[in-house]
């Protein structure tokens, strides 16, 4: 959630920043007056318990009629105002959870991922003297993926990784792990099921977005759909020294996400899915190492992708192709040339302090005071960019070269129908 002294203070810069982002400025008004309504309220409880504790000390002298039946006024109006306290304040949190984080000021103003900032193209891309396939016609012919089975058995947005898929799946993993230990990260394999109120505090599900998400009714919880949602987390209600900082964790899990705003977006094959696996990277920094942190985190990103040998560009993501969370994000795209065009495979996000407030997630400086940590998350690897190696890395005859990097878990040098 956003600083609720940043809304009272600064209320002009927070409604130009979510503007940006789409979201109607209007709501900070609404916060105020419900904000205001709420410190009223709390004032004259302040004020009221202030005189019933004076009360008290009095008829601890003997109990006289007249306080006595004040003390039960007084009772009976602090209960009463409470009550409108609490309702307020649940009021004031829905507002809250409505407002997204601010971008930083220099971030592209922009409607959709056409007015993104390109940054670089790396790598060069492949020329065929051939026509490519594309990943899916290549992974069926060879077997390495089946949706027709999937479909049968799971639904539409689903699929198997079959036999040497699985083994690049497998090996990507193994990269981004060893690479980020080397960085000092923790490895971690997170629960995939988060309790709702934990869920709204690190602002994955905001008002409206809660169809994006797998709801489990009888157990109360909700499928994740990043390990960065359960990796956030553990630091809550923690305090860190600032010694022992920055905190970084790298983790695996699979992923759940409905697509339910992607209606007949990606529909054949598997690069937009129900059902997902995914290493993610989580950095917790003091404030003013977050942008630092950033770079780092795409440059871990952009060592990976070169290691694969996969062309891809960088982009600075425009405010209305941001994540909620987000104060700054870019995005690695892979080059698919059946395709002719770049697919986003990766995302590095810095969040600020809008995930840890709500958490409570905190470290304690050289002064001894206690401040907000700021949290990044970095995609590590997930199934895209298997997608994008099978059509880079395609032959004339239909097989598939495997990349130097991923010979040791695949075993062998090429993917053919005969293997």
């Amino acid at each position: 959630m956003i600083d609720i002294e940043r809304i009272r203070k600064n209320s002009g810069e927070v409604k130009k920043g979510i503007e940006k982002k789409g979201v109607d400025p209007k709501l900070v008004d609404r916060f105020l007056r419900v904000d205001e309504e709420w410190r009223a309220k709390s004032g004259a409880i302040d004020e009221l318990r202030a005189e019933q504790n004076a009360l008290t000390k009095e008829l601890a002298g003997g109990k006289k009629p007249e306080l006595l039946n004040r003390a039960q006024i007084l009772k009976k109006r602090i209960a009463e105002l409470t009550e409108e306290e609490g309702e307020l304040s649940e009021k004031r949190d829905k507002i809250l959870h409505a407002i997204p984080n601010i971008p930083f000021e220099d971030v592209t103003v922009g409607e959709d991922e056409s007015d993104n900032k390109i940054l670089r193209e790396v790598g060069k891309r492949p020329e065929f003297s051939f026509k490519p396939k594309d990943y899916l016609e290549l992974a069926e012919s060879l077997s390495l993926i089946d949706v027709k089975k999937a479909a049968e058995v799971s639904g539409s947005r689903f699929g198997y990784l079959k036999n040497e898929a699985v083994m690049f799946e497998f090996g990507l993993v193994s990269l981004a792990f060893a690479a980020a230990q080397k960085r000092g990260f923790i490895p971690v394999i997170p629960p995939v099921m988060i309790r709702p109120e934990v869920y709204r505090d690190i602002g994955r599900i905001p008002e409206g977005e809660q169809e994006e998400r797998y709801y489990l009714e009888r157990e109360g919880l909700y499928l994740v759909g990043s390990a960065e949602h359960t990796l956030i987390p553990l630091q809550m209600g923690e305090v860190e020294d600032e010694k022992d900082l920055p905190r970084r964790y790298v983790g695996f899990s699979t992923c759940f996400r409905r697509e339910a705003g992607s209606y007949g977006k990606d529909t054949r094959g598997i690069l937009r899915v129900h059902q997902f696996d995914k290493a993610e990277f989580i950095s917790f920094v003091r404030p003013e190492d977050s942008e630092k942190e950033h770079q780092e985190l795409l440059s871990l990103q952009e060592e990976l992708m070169q290691t694969l040998e996969l062309p891809y560009r960088v982009v600075e993501n425009c405010t209305g192709d941001m994540g909620w969370t987000d104060a700054r994000q870019f995005d690695i795209e892979a080059w698919f040339p059946a395709e002719g065009k770049y697919r986003e495979t990766h995302s590095c996000s810095n969040t600020t302090d809008f995930q840890t407030r709500g958490i409570r997630a905190r470290y304690r400086s050289k002064d001894n005071k206690k401040e907000y940590l700021h949290a990044l998350n970095a995609t590590g690897f997930s199934q895209r960019p298997i997608l994008a190696l099978f059509e880079n890395f395609q032959t004339e005859r239909g097989t598939i070269r495997v990349p130097e990097a991923l010979k040791p878990y695949v075993g062998k040098d090429e993917i053919s129908p005969a293997s």
